[in-house]
């Protein structure tokens, strides 16, 4: 068991990063916590796209898609008259999995600072694809931000809307979070969410408990086993991806925000780490996990 000696000297060696707030839950019960400021609701950055990731799982066992699907058959409006090969190749699996043959990393946040375009649909939809889908994992927003937008035009909601009575109520979160939007109102499911850490930390037991929560199946068993059994390799190659989460060491999944958020679940350990910081250098405070905490727990 860790003992307070253990997280004290953790907090310390983290403090210079921004660090707000730490949450670890165990056995289903949080068994440490440390608010260096009063619990809000904050900006969540990339975690988002792991909650737009539990949208797809509902929409998939609702019959609204599916993973094969092609993704330009549902966006005939913005996309090209004329489809190569490789536009006609991706499907809503490459959305989810970073696979989708562009390149370069598209909508990420320096990039939303100084574009001219408001159709980013239309945009995403139009950028070159000069591989095949499926073939190589390149981290971009362009993915899940599409994914969630389907999820909007299929069900005729927001995605907190959406989300309310089949994710956010159920673990306790509300009011509706906020969520921000593009210039044509869609919701940016590659980011843009406001949770407080007490909230990701049940999000993160919910995907611990297999998508159970106080005894009820909250997601679909099928969105769970293909979180868990889907291992991509990443172009640093040193560590997999699944659908719209990280994996990490210690068989760990994770959804990581730019600035030092964390919701990370170690099924091992029957463990939920939840972190919420705000440091420009964007340092892993996972490593700091892995090694002051993880070996007494």
């Amino acid at each position: 068991m860790l003992s307070d000696s253990k997280f004290e000297f953790f907090c310390r060696a983290v403090a210079d990063f921004g660090v707000q707030h730490v949450i670890l839950r165990q056995d289903g019960k949080e068994i440490f916590r440390k608010d260096w400021i009063p619990e809000e609701r904050q900006l969540q950055y990339s975690v988002s796209k792991s909650i737009t990731g539990a949208a797809m799982g509902f929409a998939l066992e609702e019959g609204r898609l599916r993973l094969e699907d092609p993704v330009f058959a549902f966006f005939p409006d913005e996309s090209p008259k004329e489809l190569t090969e490789n536009q006609k190749a991706l499907t809503v699996r490459n959305l989810l999995t970073m696979q989708m043959g562009f390149p370069v990393s598209y909508l990420m946040g320096d990039q939303r600072k100084t574009m001219k375009e408001t159709d980013w649909v239309s945009f995403i939809l139009s950028r070159p694809m000069p591989d095949r889908p499926g073939l190589y994992f390149k981290y971009s927003n362009a993915g899940p931000y599409l994914a969630g937008v389907l999820i909007e035009r299929l069900t005729g909601q927001s995605l907190s809307s959406y989300l309310m009575p089949r994710l956010f109520e159920p673990l306790g979160i509300t009011p509706e979070p906020v969520w921000d939007k593009d210039p044509m109102g869609n919701t940016f499911g590659a980011g843009g969410l406001y949770l407080t850490t007490t909230e990701i930390s049940r999000f993160g037991e919910l995907i611990l408990q297999n998508g159970c929560w106080e005894g009820e199946q909250i997601l679909p068993k099928h969105w769970m086993k293909m979180l868990y059994d889907t291992h991509i390799s990443t172009e640093e190659g040193q560590q997999d991806y699944s659908l719209l989460f990280w994996r990490g060491r210690n068989d760990s999944l994770s959804a990581v925000g730019r600035f030092g958020q964390y919701c990370t679940v170690v099924p091992e350990k029957n463990l939920v780490i939840a972190i919420n910081s705000y440091d420009p250098s964007e340092e892993n405070l996972l490593t700091y996990v892995w090694t002051y905490l993880y070996p007494y727990l």
